[in-house]
């Protein structure tokens, strides 16, 4: 145990992070499957426990394995990733398990489990884009030789996942456009990044009505609509019901394991799972857990300032940038600043693919941190040693 403490490194306190999202996550899940055990498992409500805690373990094993993993090796993993990821996602498109409406998941034969491609997707094309920002920095003002080949891979996967998943598409887009804007890519360029992005989605609406297969635009038009223009009569059941719960929890909350709107707001343990931790912990708690996922980005852009070399600094605070987007829509979709989305809260969201991932994307952030501290650890051990050195000559002459 001594050992395996001594051969953790990197940002103490992401690790601490990671540790708190987790235990709120067992807590928060524990207290909003209550209904869920009743219906789905004879009201054993310690299935849900087990079951996210088996999956936490295994996301903090891979945080562990990929933080001790130099992070130039994910510089070839990128290319692989993100080639694997385009016949995934086409797979998922065309034969993927239809669960509420939408073709997302991929059914793995004998452990009959699902996962989510789009999350292959987007750890992949994250690498990708880190590569390719720092292999082409000096073709950067290049729209041809240096922006084109970083934005084709990003528009090639938003466009294979916006058909069953807009929000991640889009999410995922500006998360890279972000990234793209601190590799040095000039205004102009990302500009044109938006403009394709309205083309897609208005040639994914056209491609729906000339097809017939409006079932998920249908979907996308009616929550935007009930967003813009809907007035009480018209709020969808779960943004009432959320409502309800943000309003009961005040501000300490009702405490651990006493929310009355667990029982009836709809993915009460995936999608809002926030408004469940304000009604238990008050403004309080929702202020940590905004808290923590801000200190996560602060941390990562320490790391990307601190990293000498460009590929470490973008791929630490690229994937940072997305897990922080995500959270902020979860939370914003849950206070009703945002339309329903199918978002969850990073590690904190009962899931399997999505917190294995999640796990993944710190774990790397972790390793680039673990190799910036031992460089400077390297330099500063250089620096005294030629100190003492130069102690000793001066010593020696006098």
């Amino acid at each position: 145990m001594t050992e395996l403490l001594y051969k953790t490194k990197g940002d103490k306190v992401i690790w601490t992070i990671v540790l708190f999202l987790s235990l709120v996550s067992l807590l928060a899940v524990y207290s909003a499957t209550g209904s869920l055990a009743y219906r789905e498992r004879g009201g054993h409500t310690e299935y849900y426990l087990l079951k996210q805690l088996s999956v936490l373990v295994m996301g903090l094993v891979i945080i562990y394995f990929a933080h001790r993993v130099n992070y130039t090796i994910y510089s070839r993993v990128a290319q692989i990733g993100f080639l694997l990821s385009i016949p995934l996602l086409m797979y998922t498109l065309a034969f993927g398990s239809n669960i509420n409406e939408a073709s997302r998941w991929i059914r793995l034969p004998i452990i009959n489990l699902t996962f989510q491609t789009s999350d292959v997707g987007k750890l992949a094309i994250f690498m990708y884009v880190s590569r390719q920002l720092s292999r082409r920095q000096h073709l950067i003002n290049d729209f041809k030789k240096g922006f084109l080949p970083i934005i084709a891979p990003v528009v090639l996967i938003c466009f294979l996942i916006m058909p069953a998943n807009m929000s991640t598409a889009l999410l995922l887009g500006a998360s890279c456009m972000i990234l793209c804007f601190i590799g040095r890519v000039p205004i102009r360029f990302l500009a044109s990044m938006i403009a394709a992005g309205v083309v897609m989605v208005a040639l994914l609406f056209l491609v729906a009505k000339v097809t017939g297969l409006e079932m998920r635009t249908k979907t996308w038009e009616k929550r935007i609509d009930n967003f813009l223009h809907g007035d009480h009569t018209e709020t969808p059941y779960q943004v009432q019901q959320a409502n309800i719960a943000i309003a009961g929890g005040g501000f300490l909350g009702k405490g651990p394991g006493n929310s009355t709107q667990r029982n009836f707001l709809p993915h009460a343990y995936s999608d809002y799972i926030y408004a469940t931790i304000i009604e238990e912990y008050g403004m309080f708690g929702a202020f940590l857990i905004l808290a923590a996922y801000l200190i996560l980005l602060l941390r990562s852009i320490r790391i990307y300032r601190r990293c000498p070399y460009a590929f470490g600094a973008f791929l630490a605070v690229g994937l940072s940038v997305t897990l922080v987007i995500q959270a902020l829509t979860n939370m914003a979709v849950n206070v009703q600043l945002f339309p329903v989305t199918g978002v969850t809260l990073p590690l904190v969201s009962m899931g399997g693919s999505s917190v294995l991932f999640t796990s993944m994307a710190i774990g790397i952030i972790l390793s680039v941190s673990r190799n910036v501290e031992e460089m400077e650890g390297k330099r500063a051990e250089k620096e005294r040693l030629e100190k003492v050195i130069a102690n000793t000559e001066n010593a020696a002459v006098a």
